[in-house]
């Protein structure tokens, strides 16, 4: 499991990590669900302010990896979380998730996990607004090209080369994530930590 938190939140203008959500921030979240519902390592890729961030996550039980090539991309970070994981311990599969979907659950993780137990497909992805996205899981066929991602390129575009065999699991709610001041106003979040409805 590897979550991608590395970014820089440029468009919102501080870090989207730290945003409140139910009680935590949203890297705690991001975290708490991937190593609830991890039948392996979990892997959390920092990047921007990861000395500010690395506590967040520092009591649980997972790897932090700082991305120090962050700015050109999350093809990077993909590939720090991937490249973490080491030869010698190779899964058969990898899921990949951000930190800025809030409304991702260990529950809908295990979903991804037991879809690919079942059929053995390239990719398992999310099926929200029309299209493919995170969180995905990552047949280890597929690892060779994410690792050849570049800039911001991510995941989506190997989910995309592969979408007539992987197998799609329905979760709307992925439409949600936060990129700019906009969507913290829709989700009524307030950069001051308190939370209004989310």
């Amino acid at each position: 499991m590897i979550v991608l938190a590395a970014g820089g939140s440029t468009r919102l203008g501080h870090p989207k990590q730290l945003l409140p959500h139910l009680g935590r921030t949203l890297l705690r979240h991001a975290a708490d669900v991937a190593v609830q519902a991890a039948t392996g390592p979990v892997v959390v890729v920092l990047g921007a302010q990861a000395d500010l961030l690395r506590g967040q996550v520092s009591r649980l039980m997972l790897e932090v990896i700082v991305n120090r090539d962050w700015r050109t991309g999350i093809a990077t970070s993909i590939q720090a979380g991937l490249g973490s994981l080491g030869r010698d311990r190779e899964p058969d599969a990898v899921i990949l998730m951000t930190c800025d979907q809030p409304h991702v659950s260990a529950e809908l993780l295990r979903r991804l996990v037991d879809r690919y137990a079942d059929a053995r497909p390239p990719a398992v992805a999310c099926a929200y607004a029309g299209t493919l996205g995170t969180p995905a899981l990552f047949d280890r066929s597929l690892f060779g090209e994410l690792f050849l991602l570049t800039g911001d390129n991510g995941a989506k575009k190997v989910i995309e080369k592969h979408k007539s065999g992987a197998i799609r699991v329905t979760f709307e709610e992925g439409v949600v994530d936060i990129d700019t001041p906009e969507d913290l106003r829709k989700l009524g979040i307030r950069r001051s930590g308190a939370r209004e409805r989310l």
